[in-house]
C-alpha cells in the first residue's frame, strides 16, 4: 500500500526493484573494495603471522559494515525521495 491509500502500480514496483538491485550491487562493490584494501596486503605480501591473521578478519568486519551501511543509506534515500504518483506529475496530490 502506498502512503495515499492505493495499491502500488507496476512502475512503482519496478522502481523499487531497480533500487534494491542498485543498493545490493553497489554494496557488494563497496564491501569488496574495503576488504581488498585491508586484507589485500596480508594476501599479497609476506607479513608477520599475527598481522596475516588479523588483517583478513578486520577486512571481513569492515566489508560487512560497509555493506550494511550502503544498503541502508541507498534504501532510506530512495524512501525519502518524493515519487510522483503518475508520470508527468510532480506532486502525488495533483
Amino acid at each position: 500500500m502506498t502512503m495515499h491509500g492505493g495499491r502500488r502500480g507496476q512502475a512503482e514496483r519496478d522502481a523499487i526493484t531497480v533500487e534494491i538491485g542498485y543498493a545490493l550491487f553497489s554494496s557488494v562493490f563497496a564491501a569488496v573494495l574495503g576488504f581488498g584494501a585491508v586484507a589485500g596486503p596480508a594476501l599479497l605480501f609476506d607479513l608477520p603471522r599475527g598481522l596475516e591473521r588479523a588483517l583478513p578478519v578486520v577486512g571481513t568486519v569492515l566489508a560487512a559494515v560497509l555493506f550494511l551501511a550502503r544498503v541502508v543509506s541507498v534504501l532510506v534515500r530512495f524512501q525519502r525521495t518524493a515519487q510522483p504518483s503518475q508520470p508527468g506529475r510532480t506532486n502525488p496530490d495533483s
